[in-house]
């Protein structure tokens, strides 16, 4: 396996550890905060975390634009609408639902982000998805159809719940339009995105007339912020995009749920029910049937022209350099204006920067 791909794996991972703690954490919160209050402190942490973050690898580096691609100009619309559908909308439809939702059930049906970022991908985005995954996709969305069940409730089904899947359906459409950003700088998106959000939101919970935590509590939300939600948990998520693509990076995300079971065990004590020992196997099913499947097929690379990061043992960038082009950092990366030559050949590869070739 190249190395980007196992890089951009351990990513994928590294986020669905930290997005799985981030339900029970906020769970924690919840009941002494306001929704909109919380959702805006959430990503003030991300913002704030992540800027520190951005000065220390620059301050190290030097020069970051050597190693990272800048945004630009025509970046900005679909960060804008990232910004919307990705942090906005759905944190503030998550932090109501989970008032109402026990942390275990809702860290469990977080894991249908992966069935609504593998569906996009493939119908908007035409990724190749084969049997497999279209069988792991069934086996998930069966896992939260009874998780979702509740017979007291009307109709049999728990509104949070159901707010929990919408605000997967929101993220899910966000992962595919974040695809066409992960070739850029994900410190700078991550440092945009948490400031915008949290400024828009809690200039709404002003306006509303809801008033601040006490300091520790808002201490505490901005910290689950900096590592779940919209912080380092967002950074590893756009690391990953690169190298695997929408789909398959959503599956290997969609494991989060066993670490936010886990989680909500050990701080809240809620033994599982019925329908989390039905639904766990079934989400272990579908996320073998997804990550067990390898793609290799004879593909074109059109000639083409692109910045982004890259190294130059991955078969793909046997460039020569001008002498204004920037150096490698210590693990073989630099970014700079390159281009391709066409060519056709073949081996196992993922819809990554240089795969998003259409198939038959």
């Amino acid at each position: 396996m190249p190395r980007d791909a196992r890089v951009s794996i351990v990513s994928a991972l590294a986020a669905a550890v930290l997005f799985g703690a981030g339900a029970p954490l906020s769970k924690l919160l919840v009941g002494g905060v306001a929704p909109l209050t919380l959702s805006g402190l959430l990503y003030l942490g991300a913002g704030l975390g992540m800027s520190a973050y951005f000065v220390l690898t620059a301050w190290r580096s030097n020069r970051r634009r050597s190693v990272e691609a800048p945004l630009v100009r025509t970046d900005y619309p679909l960060l804008a609408l990232s910004l919307v559908l990705g942090s906005i909308l759905p944190t503030v439809i998550l932090m109501m639902s989970l008032a109402c939702t026990p942390a275990v059930t809702a860290s469990l049906l977080l894991g249908f982000e992966a069935v609504v970022t593998t569906f996009v991908a493939s119908a908007m985005f035409r990724e190749p998805v084969g049997t497999r995954i279209w069988g792991a996709l069934a086996l998930i969305t069966l896992a939260c159809m009874a998780l979702t069940y509740s017979p007291g409730s009307a109709l049999g089904f728990s509104l949070g719940a159901f707010g929990v899947l919408l605000t997967c359906v929101f993220w899910g459409i966000e992962v595919n339009i974040n695809r066409a950003l992960s070739g850029k700088d994900p410190v700078r998106i991550v440092v945009i995105k948490g400031w915008a959000a949290g400024a828009i939101m809690m200039a709404a919970a002003v306006l509303l007339g809801e008033t601040l935590p006490a300091p520790h509590t808002v201490m505490a939300a901005m910290a689950v912020g900096f590592l779940s939600f919209g912080g380092m948990m967002v950074l590893c998520y756009l690391r990953a995009l690169r190298g695997l693509g929408a789909a398959r990076t959503g599956a290997i995300f969609g494991i989060n749920p066993l670490f936010g079971v886990i989680l909500s065990f050990i701080i809240f004590r809620e033994i599982p029910g019925t329908a989390v020992f039905l639904a766990l196997p079934l989400m272990a099913g579908g996320l073998f049937l997804m990550l067990s499947e390898r793609h290799c097929h004879i593909h074109h690379h059109p000639a083409e022209a692109h910045e982004h990061r890259h190294r130059h043992d991955d078969g793909h960038h046997d460039h020569c350099h001008a002498p204004g082009d920037p150096p490698r950092d210590r693990q073989g990366y630099h970014s700079h204006l390159h281009a391709h030559e066409a060519v056709a050949h073949e081996h196992p590869h993922h819809p990554d920067t240089h795969h998003r070739h259409r198939h038959g």
